[in-house]
């Protein structure tokens, strides 16, 4: 059986970057995922919110500004987060998440608001460990990436 000979990993790669896209895709996607995002969020909140119910005006434009709202606090977390250390990088990923799934959960007609805060804050306490984590190994204790 044949096996190719170990080789140094600047072989494999370029030096510098191993980036895919180009920077004028991730400037695009700041907006369009952010966007996306928001469209997807909105509609999620006004169906739990019409729960199985006719669509109507109200309703449709609930679900649009929890959108835009959405979409806004997502932009300016991109935009600020990574400006600030990798603890409270992790709290505002933490806060977003978890403030947006109480906030969807709560729409729905019977969970009370017990039951929302409990799960927005349990999920909110999943993705802290889990970001902190992603950040306290990439990042060093000034916010600039590793490797």
């Amino acid at each position: 059986m044949a096996h190719t000979a170990p080789r140094p990993r600047g072989m494999l790669e370029p030096a510098g970057t191993t980036d895919v896209f180009g920077a004028r895709t991730h400037r695009v996607a700041k907006v369009v995922v952010p966007v996306l995002l928001g469209v997807v969020y909105g509609y999620w909140v006004a169906a739990n919110r019409r729960y199985g119910g006719p669509i109507t005006v109200e309703n449709f434009l609930y679900g649009f500004f929890a959108g835009v709202v959405f979409s806004l606090l997502f932009m300016a977390l991109l935009a600020l987060a990574p400006k600030v250390r990798r603890e409270l990088h992790a709290v505002l990923w933490a806060a977003l998440i978890g403030s947006a799934l109480g906030f969807l959960v709560i729409q729905a007609p019977s969970p009370g608001v017990l039951r929302s805060t409990i799960l927005g804050l349990l999920v909110a306490a999943g993705v802290f460990a889990a970001m902190f984590y992603r950040f306290y190994t990439h990042e060093d204790a000034t916010g600039h990436r590793i490797g």
